[in-house]
């Protein structure tokens, strides 16, 4: 390996090269090749069926890809160790209905053998960076949508991840709540410049909120653009040049 491409490959986050994947007789994902930045933040955009959530697992390394490779921080997935420097927010809340919301968000550092008094500092500074500092006592049935997704949001970030993974985590949400949300998630990841790689098939969503977008093409899933989306934030969806750039991307889709 180069000098260069050993640079390359040390400042991306996540690197993929040729992944594919199957299932059984189904051919899911082919010939996936990009990277994302350090501190980036990016979209896959497609329709249900293109292999979107399967190529987020492979990154989380919840499964193993068939062909290519992928290499986390420049390193392979089976040299890679330090699987707590990426946390995964799933579609679903998950919450766990006999803790409360402090306990919801410790939950992870629990398993990770972190003493009581780190776990409680940690989840209060979250609890703070999410506003909810005044429920943390509350129970997961107590909490509206939008509230849940934050505690979900919160458990993620309790972890101090350098990659965030995210599949549809706000579809569930109506469209306020939803735009909040992303309001929420661009103050986290400007504060704590993480790497962000969320699903989405809501191409609205794609554009207000990534620094590029990974359009897929379905079954198998492959790449059938990538876009940059060189516009200033906050990006309104009714503004002229976030509007076309909907109306652009939804041709693709």
């Amino acid at each position: 390996m180069n000098a260069a491409l050993q640079q390359h490959l040390a400042t991306a986050a996540i690197s993929l090269h040729g992944v594919g994947k199957r299932f059984d007789a189904l051919e899911v994902l082919r010939d996936i090749s990009f990277d994302v930045g350090q501190g980036e933040i990016v979209a896959l955009l497609g329709t249900s069926g293109c292999g979107k959530s399967t190529l987020l697992n492979i990154v989380s390394g919840l499964l193993a890809e068939d062909q290519g490779h992928l290499r986390l921080f420049g390193d392979t997935a089976a040299a890679f160790s330090d699987w707590r420097r990426i946390a995964y927010l799933f579609q679903e809340d998950r919450l766990l209905p006999w803790r409360s919301v402090q306990a919801n968000i410790a939950f992870g550092l629990e398993g990770a053998g972190i003493a009581k008094a780190e776990r409680d500092q940690r989840v209060a500074e979250v609890l703070r960076l999410v506003g909810l500092e005044a429920f943390a006592k509350a129970w997961p049935h107590q909490l509206s949508g939008g509230m849940r997704s934050r505690v979900a949001l919160a458990r993620s970030l309790v972890v101090k991840p350098q990659v965030l993974l995210m599949d549809e985590p706000f579809s569930k949400l109506d469209p306020q709540t939803r735009s909040q949300m992303h309001d929420e998630l661009l103050r986290l990841q400007a504060l704590t410049g993480m790497t962000v790689l969320f699903v989405t098939h809501d191409v609205e969503e794609a554009v207000v909120l990534a620094d590029r977008v990974v359009v897929l093409e379905p079954r198998p899933g492959r790449i059938r653009a990538i876009h940059s989306m060189a516009l200033p934030r906050p990006r309104v969806p009714t503004e002229p040049a976030v509007s076309e750039q909907v109306r652009r991307l939804r041709l693709e889709v």
